[in-house]
């Protein structure tokens, strides 16, 4: 019986945590959180694996994050001379 704790418990463990997760995806499922999570555990990955990727990514979140310019009035004022 003493041989056989150390796998119950390694398995009992293993049972909590797969339950916990299920909980959390359930729970992230039915709230819709998981776009900015899954986005960042992504991107997270890229960084690491893949140079290039990541470079991309950040350049497309400067991109969105990157406001219009204001409109410049000084082509009128040339043009008007």
């Amino acid at each position: 019986m003493s041989q056989l704790l150390p796998l119950l418990t390694v398995l009992a463990g293993l049972t909590v945590t797969l339950a916990l997760l299920t909980l959390l995806a359930r729970h992230v499922r039915r709230r819709g959180t998981a776009g900015a999570g899954l986005r960042g555990a992504l991107a997270a990955h890229d960084e690491v694996w893949h140079g290039t990727a990541a470079d991309s990514y950040d350049e497309l979140q400067v991109q969105t994050d990157r406001r219009a310019p204001l409109p410049d009035d000084r082509w009128r004022r040339r043009a008007g001379r």
